[in-house]
């Protein structure tokens, strides 16, 4: 009963999300309903566990969400995210719109662009390629999701914050579990972009084309000959990049990621100020983008505390430590269900990684293999349908429904993603 009464308070979670309730209003609701089920004191439930787990999360990395979300604004307002992605789709044409996409979106996401921005400068170029190809417009939140949140979180060096949450549990760095992160991230992309090739093509020939509608935005001529050269647009990624490897040898990988997102944004103020028409209001987009994304993060976050309470949490966690096999598969599995529950990658490593992270070191697994697993699983079951990233592309980005839209999006960033975490455990399981 305990399980079912969980399971229940997750349906109420991502029913209410998907019907595009409030993320924060559909966790304290679900909460609520998680502690009086399982038997909580209610008030203790929500003003202790709730609001711990909720400023918790809040005070150990807000900085980060803050200097990502003004670097993403940064890269926005001079046009440099715009200009990476023309620069991509003009080299692959549009032929290969739909890869033209995924890289774009890719090589922003791996630089340290925010997810959102990312999402929001690819679209229109998407669309314009889309329907130069003549390709089903419903696919190209997948192409967004495929480039943002799958092979590049997978990647070693990953600015993304669920690279940079398991080295505070396992003592690495965000390059840990290099080689075999590398070809799993590889496997990954390949066998995405041959599974979405063939959806859509599969579609094309029973008869879907690429459907217009009002909000379809794109850059004219005019506006992209004002953008910053490929050079300037890239210079800043390439210091996030650079930075990373520099600072990670020196600091905590939470602090490694903000030096080099700041050090991005000063490179790119100092390069592209030309382009900035307003940088004080930049900033404060900036940080309202930062208190809003860390807040729905956080939300979840303490609702998984909640239901980290409950018996029936308790019965699920204990299930899975018992599964025979390697213990990286029980690992995946547990950080897999988790992040589920609380529809965010990093959420779910925020509830598992401090329960977890002990009993795994104790047995002698390789840090390296604790970490890369850990990401890579905390990237399946995240993208069911209350995921805030899912919701905001599907419908606030690309103006489609879930019913034409999540399945390609599922596939990629869930079952997929759930096949790299396989590989990735055989290969760690046989090489360290």
């Amino acid at each position: 009963m305990g399980v079912f009464m969980l399971m229940l308070g997750l349906a109420i979670l991502i029913y209410m999300t998907v019907r595009g309730i409030n993320i924060i209003v559909s966790a304290i609701i679900a909460s609520v309903f998680v502690a009086i089920t399982s038997g909580q004191d209610v008030v203790e439930a929500m003003t202790g566990t709730y609001m711990n787990g909720f400023t918790g999360y809040f005070a150990s990395y807000f900085l980060l969400f803050l200097l990502g979300a003004v670097f993403g604004k940064v890269m926005g307002e001079t046009g440099a995210a715009e200009s990476i992605a023309t620069w991509v789709m003009k080299v692959i044409g549009p032929k290969g719109a739909v890869m033209a996409v995924v890289l774009a979106c890719a090589i922003m996401t791996y630089g340290g662009v925010s997810l959102f921005v990312v999402g929001f400068a690819v679209y229109p170029l998407a669309v314009s390629l889309f329907r130069t190809a003549d390709l089903p417009r419903r696919f190209i939140p997948a192409a967004l999701v495929f480039g943002s949140v799958t092979f590049t979180m997978f990647l070693p060096g990953s600015p993304e914050i669920q690279n940079i949450m398991p080295t505070e549990f396992f003592g690495t760095t965000p390059y840990s579990g290099f080689w075999i992160g590398l070809i799993v991230s590889l496997f990954n992309f390949a066998l995405g972009s041959l599974w979405l090739h063939f959806a859509i093509s599969r579609s094309v020939k029973k008869g879907e084309r690429f459907e217009v509608i009002p909000s379809d935005g794109e850059l004219n001529e005019t506006e992209k000959e004002k953008l910053p050269s490929i050079f300037l647009a890239i210079l800043p990624i390439v210091v996030v990049v650079a930075g990373m490897v520099t600072y990670s040898q020196m600091f905590p990988a939470t602090s490694a990621a903000i030096f080099a997102l700041l050090g991005a944004i000063v490179v790119a103020c100092l390069t592209m100020f030309k382009y900035i028409t307003d940088f004080w209001r930049v900033l404060e987009r900036g940080a309202n983008d930062a208190i809003l994304a860390a807040c729905n993060t956080s939300a979840v976050i303490a609702f998984g505390k909640v239901a980290a309470l409950t018996s029936g949490f308790t019965q699920i966690v204990d299930t899975v430590l018992q599964i025979p096999g390697p213990p990286l598969l029980s690992l995946a599995i547990c950080i897999n269900l988790i992040a589920g529950l609380t529809g965010s990658a990093s959420g779910g490593l925020g509830i598992a990684l401090p329960i977890l992270s002990p009993i795994y070191l104790n047995m002698g697994v390789d840090p390296g293999a604790l970490h890369r697993v850990s990401v890579m699983a905390s990237d399946g079951l995240a993208s069911l349908p209350h995921n805030g990233y899912i919701v905001t592309t599907i419908k606030n980005i690309c103006h489609d429904t879930f019913k034409r839209a999540y399945l390609p999006v599922a596939m990629m960033a869930v079952v997929l993603t759930m096949c790299a975490t396989a590989l990735a455990i055989i290969l760690f399981t046989l090489f360290t």
